[in-house]
């Protein structure tokens, strides 16, 4: 640490020059072929294949989260590449001396664990392209002051549509109309097959990972959409060691700012899985209709229920965070939650 870090620019995926570069640093350094070689990068577009690749070529290498890289809380700080890499070279090294709580290290999924999460990452884009096409008809249409249900017979239903003035609709108009429900329905199309392969998946395969979306799918007020989403996010590759790991991967712990004599909580902070997190919300509010004689029910309409909706909203947070961490424990022990039911067995 005598001296700056040696700055090498490399070609993005070129992996020979990558690995010459290595060779050159060895040479420099008079190092041997066995000696150890360290590196890190921020976690980002790139995804896990580079970690993979230096992992098999025996390059101890750490994905780092960068939200969680320390910088100037000056307005005005000089920023630049050159100066990134720099920092990360001293943070690196600083790590391997010791400081563990330096940075955020990202927890690299298998290859089988990655190509999981594709299924149900994949039926939430299109449900979202759906109600985007949906609402964008109904735009149009409403711009014409014309109002028409977006169901199965709209194409049927469009030439008979008449402006304020009894005239039809403007053929161009017409035309990009249809050709928007064209795209609901090819949406539709691929919806239905993915559910329908997820469907089969839930009923044949013997993978770990499904038994586990079985299992939670017993209980009641948990169904196959927030069951594969908490199993291929978070519980059915991540060794989770206790609860307070639980609540902060999902980003459902609070951030209380207490300086001084001044003190006040800022919310959750947000840092963890965005699914698993938005799917917790919603099955913490369908926890307390399935669920009313649990334990976690009962806490929550004691502490929470008659307050203003500020406060509910800030209960059912709370909910959703201990419903995490019992439902990891559930998976992990099968212990049921108090008080919870399962499903009648059909």
């Amino acid at each position: 640490m005598g001296q700056a870090p040696r700055i090498r620019t490399i070609g993005a995926r070129n992996l020979e020059a990558l690995q010459w570069e290595l060779e050159l640093a060895r040479r420099r350094f008079g190092l041997p072929e066995t000696s150890r070689v360290l590196s890190c990068y921020e976690a980002g577009r790139d995804g896990f294949w580079l970690h993979r690749y230096l992992a098999k070529q025996g390059v101890e290498n750490l994905m780092v989260d960068s939200a969680s890289i320390e910088v100037n809380r000056r307005a005005r700080r000089a920023k630049s590449d050159r100066l990134d890499a720099s920092k990360l070279v001293v943070m690196r090294v600083r790590y391997e001396q010791g400081e563990r709580k330096l940075w955020r290290v990202v927890n690299v999924p298998n290859e089988k664990a990655e190509d999981d999460r594709h299924l149900h990452r994949e039926l939430h884009t299109l449900k979202v392209e759906r109600t985007r096409h949906s609402n964008r008809i109904k735009g149009l249409l409403a711009a014409q002051g014309v109002s028409l249900v977006v169901g199965k017979d709209f194409l049927d239903r469009l030439p008979s549509v008449r402006l304020w003035d009894g005239r039809y609709l403007p053929e161009r108009l017409s035309a990009r109309l249809e050709r928007e429900y064209q795209r609901i329905q090819l949406i539709e199309q691929q919806i239905q097959e993915l559910e329908a392969q997820r469907r089969e998946l839930l009923r044949t395969s013997e993978d770990a990972s499904v038994e586990q979306v079985r299992q939670l799918m017993r209980l009641r007020g948990i169904g196959i959409n927030s069951a594969w989403l908490y199993v291929m996010e978070f519980f059915g590759w991540r060794k989770l060691k206790n609860r307070r790991e639980v609540g902060a991967l999902a980003g459902l712990t609070p951030t209380p700012y207490n300086s001084g004599g001044y003190s006040h909580e800022q919310g959750i902070s947000k840092a963890g899985n965005r699914h698993v997190r938005a799917i917790a919300i919603e099955i913490a509010w369908s926890w307390l209709h399935h669920q009313p004689q649990s334990k976690l029910s009962q806490w929550y309409q004691q502490r929470f229920a008659e307050g203003g909706s500020r406060m509910r909203k800030i209960g059912i947070v709370a909910l959703a965070r201990r419903l995490l961490i019992e439902l990891w424990r559930f998976l992990e022990t099968g212990a049921l939650p108090e008080g919870a039911q399962l499903k009648p067995q059909l």
